[in-house]
């Protein structure tokens, strides 16, 4: 049995990981040179924006929302895509890495609701 395994809203995410301060706010992630939305958190998809959107529509509409908005770290998120990775690693007998955010994991050998609960624990991710 396998299961797909998906990181919400990815690069948003790893935003909030140095910045507690942020759980619960709507964070918006930019593409290099700031051109497109490449990522955006459950709560800044409220003020209608869209991924792929050129981030100029949406600029003066986004600083008086109080949304943060970061432009792309694409280390922070290798760095932090190798971390969850090597966690599923951990709890699986064998995974397929799709993506930065997506990997099938292989929970044949194992039962599959303990190893998915182990992915969703917050134990699970005290390493990163």
């Amino acid at each position: 049995m396998f299961a797909l395994v998906d990181v919400n809203s990815f690069y948003a995410s790893c935003e909030k990981v140095f910045r507690p301060d942020l759980e619960g706010k709507p964070i918006v992630v930019v593409s290099n040179n700031d051109g497109c939305i490449i990522s955006l958190s459950r709560e800044a998809k409220q003020f209608g924006i869209k991924m792929g959107e050129p981030y100029f529509k949406f600029k003066e509409k986004l600083y008086p929302s109080k949304v943060y908005v970061f432009s792309s770290n694409y280390a922070l998120y290798a760095d932090l895509s190798s971390r969850v990775m090597q966690t599923l690693t951990d709890l699986a007998p064998a995974i397929e890495i799709y993506s930065i955010d997506e990997a099938f994991v292989n929970v044949f050998r194992g039962q599959p609701l303990p190893v998915a609960g182990s992915v969703r624990s917050p134990d699970a991710h005290a390493g990163l």
